[in-house]
């Protein structure tokens, strides 16, 4: 594969089937790089083949009206200032109305069950300015530390509400208000009550705990608690009623997984799973990663040692498997009435697909990618493991065509609670397309192995050797014994956010490799904390904060040894990371300068954040990727081209 082809393959998400049980809406996603920018529309199985639904260059979110005569979804326009707003349909022909005209725009909308209203969230600003220049000019006043977020922008003057649409009407009505934001609304199936998370803590911004509420609607009444705070992140009504919620009671930040409870009536909140993995995982984050309701209990993504596949969960909180295999079920949409459903998935050489499954089998209904696979020459991977310090690590391995000797390089994902999988990633087919083996591994620290398995770094980064570092230096030379192509007297390393820290901090004690790309990284801690948009990520990592914690901050950051550092690096970080802030890749870079160790530092302009190889620019990740290989080629190929 190679970096201009990331226009070529499209993504298949939100597949939700018609309520005839036949037709399926789905959202096709794809780069478009003369315009610099991402097309989403809405495609349709019709029973016998798909098609393309809509024309919008920004259309997604569908979801049929209970009885199947109406499509909503989100269009935004192509404005440069446009947001999302709310569109209907008819199915069986005629144009889209554009409904809304938030000036925030909508992040989610959902049909009331008898389909005459439509809850929508969406955001406002607590100060009313007419003039948008004018607002851009002002200085901002800031009373709490988590003002911006990562991808999103500024927060500190935006609440998100919910308002009801009513569909006869055409009017808009706001449900809630106020100083807190709503978001993960679902209906009662009476339509006359929600549930929605929100977070009301005086120290929201430091303590990411949240609850569950209900509200009435067509009613003054506030909305109601039904949890205490704690980590949760769905919440929803069975057809009966019966209200449950992922997530579970606490006032500690912590890696827990969530657990599936039942809310009932009287208040009593019953914890039904005891799960070690985590139900509905957020890679990709959306509505059918989560619980959907069928006859005797629901059923759910769950993610488990680099797969993501479909369990049920009947309502004593037994589990049983449902779909599953080495890839990656990426959205589930089951029938209630008949044990049939749809779901999109991707797998190592397949970006993604919509399937049917009618309870015993699947049939792939979509063929999004026939041209892309038969140009693009991608590899499935070989999977291995070794042991590290007593522990089973897992990981695979990408090799191009032949028997030569291929220079090795050494990929470390982010998080790092998060996991390399069985899905397709463009990063490893572009790396293994210019001739290099990849390596990926799963250390401590990932999720989907368990709890001990992804807590294992926590406080422990001050270590002289971190155990999860152990398992990441291991990984080169252990793949090289069970793959003899890759050349270990020839390696590069590199990653992202979590990734980036562990390159600096491998890199500082192993100056074996040739070739270093650091990205989005974390290198200094102390700065880190006052300047991050997730505040509380040095209590639940390093279980310390500032002021207090200083010293302990400082010997957990890879600027503190970064001086050992003789590996040629490059430097990737963007201007409006808010997540990993630029700061913390100029701080890298003036270091190794300063050290006469061969740098450079790419800096990607305002409007490119922590997302940018996922989800930024289309040119930008072009560059990107140009600008590794060239680092790459000149350390690791003698300078050729690739």
């Amino acid at each position: 594969m190679r970096p201009n082809q990331l226009a070529d393959f499209r993504v298949p998400s939100d597949a939700f089937l018609h309520p005839d049980g036949e037709r399926v809406v789905f959202v096709v996603t794809q780069m478009d790089l003369e315009e610099d920018e991402y097309v989403r529309q809405l495609w349709i199985w019709d029973g016998t083949s798909t098609r393309e639904l809509t024309s919008g260059r920004s259309d997604f979110s569908p979801r049929w009206s209970p009885d199947g005569t109406r499509l909503a979804f989100l269009r935004k326009g192509t404005d440069d200032d446009a947001q999302p707003q709310l569109s209907i349909m008819p199915v069986d022909g005629g144009e889209a109305e554009v409904i809304t005209d938030f000036p925030l725009g909508i992040s989610q909308l959902e049909w009331s069950p008898d389909g005459s209203k439509i809850a929508l969230v969406a955001s406002e600003y607590l100060e009313e300015i007419d003039d948008e220049d004018e607002r851009k000019r002002r200085p901002r006043r800031i009373t709490h530390p988590s003002f911006r977020f990562d991808n999103i922008g500024w927060t500190y003057d935006k609440r998100s509400h919910i308002w009801i649409h009513d569909v006869a009407t055409s009017t808009t009505e706001q449900l809630t208000s106020g100083e807190f934001s709503e978001a993960s609304v679902a209906w009662h199936p009476d339509g006359q009550q929600l549930t929605f998370e929100s977070s009301v803590l005086d120290e929201r911004w430091v303590k990411p705990f949240n609850q569950i509420f209900t509200v009435s609607v067509g009613s003054d009444s506030d909305p109601q608690a039904v949890t205490e705070p704690g980590d949760w992140s769905w919440s929803g009504y069975s057809p009966e009623g019966v209200l449950y919620a992922i997530g579970f009671v606490t006032d500690t930040i912590s890696l827990r997984p969530t657990q599936l409870h039942r809310i009932d009536s009287d208040g009593t909140v019953d914890q039904l799973t005891d799960l070690d993995r985590n139900l509905m995982p957020g890679h990709p984050p959306g509505p059918l990663a989560g619980p959907r309701f069928v006859e005797h209990g629901m059923t759910c993504v769950l993610e488990d040692r680099g797969e993501q596949r479909v369990i049920a969960i009947d309502h004593d909180g037994n589990l049983s498997d449902v779909v599953g295999g080495k890839r990656l079920i990426t959205g589930w949409d089951p029938n209630p009435d008949n044990g049939s459903a749809v779901f999109t998935a991707s797998s190592p050489m397949q970006p993604g697909e919509v399937y049917l499954w009618d309870g015993e089998n699947e049939t792939q209904i979509s063929s999004l990618n026939d041209a892309f696979l038969a140009e693009a020459s991608l590899v499935m991977p070989e999977e291995f493991t070794y042991e590290s310090d007593g522990h089973e690590i897992h990981g695979w391995v990408f090799l191009p065509d032949g028997d030569a000797k291929v220079p090795l390089l050494f990929n470390i994902h982010g998080g790092p609670a998060a996991q390399y999988g069985w899905g397709f990633f463009d990063e490893f087919q572009v790396y293994v397309g210019a001739g290099y083996g990849v390596v990926a591994t799963n250390p401590r620290g990932s999720s989907g192995y368990g709890y001990d398995h992804v807590v294992t770094p926590c406080g422990r980064w001050g270590e002289d050797v971190p155990p999860d570092m152990l398992d990441l230096m291991s990984a080169p030379r252990e793949a090289g014994k069970q793959f003899d192509r890759l050349d270990l007297s020839n390696m590069g390393i590199m990653g992202g956010s979590y990734g980036g820290l562990s390159t600096a901090m491998i890199t500082s004690m192993d100056q074996s490799y040739r070739s270093a790309v650091a990205e989005r990284g974390v290198y200094n801690w102390v700065s880190m904390a006052g300047t991050s948009d997730i505040p509380f990520f040095m209590e639940l990592y390093l279980g310390t904060d500032m002021p207090h914690g200083a010293e302990e901050l400082w010997k957990a950051s890879p600027l503190a040894r970064a001086h050992t550092i003789t590996t040629p690096t490059l430097v990737i970080h963007s201007e409006t990371d808010f997540r990993c802030p630029v700061e913390q890749g100029q701080q890298f870079f003036s270091m190794l300068y300063h050290s006469g160790i061969d740098a450079e530092l790419l800096l990607f302009p305002t409007g490119e954040g922590h997302e940018l190889s996922r989800s930024g620019s289309p040119k930008h990740r072009v560059e990107r990727f140009a600008a590794i290989l060239a680092w790459h080629a000149a350390h690791l190929m003698d300078g050729a081209s690739v």
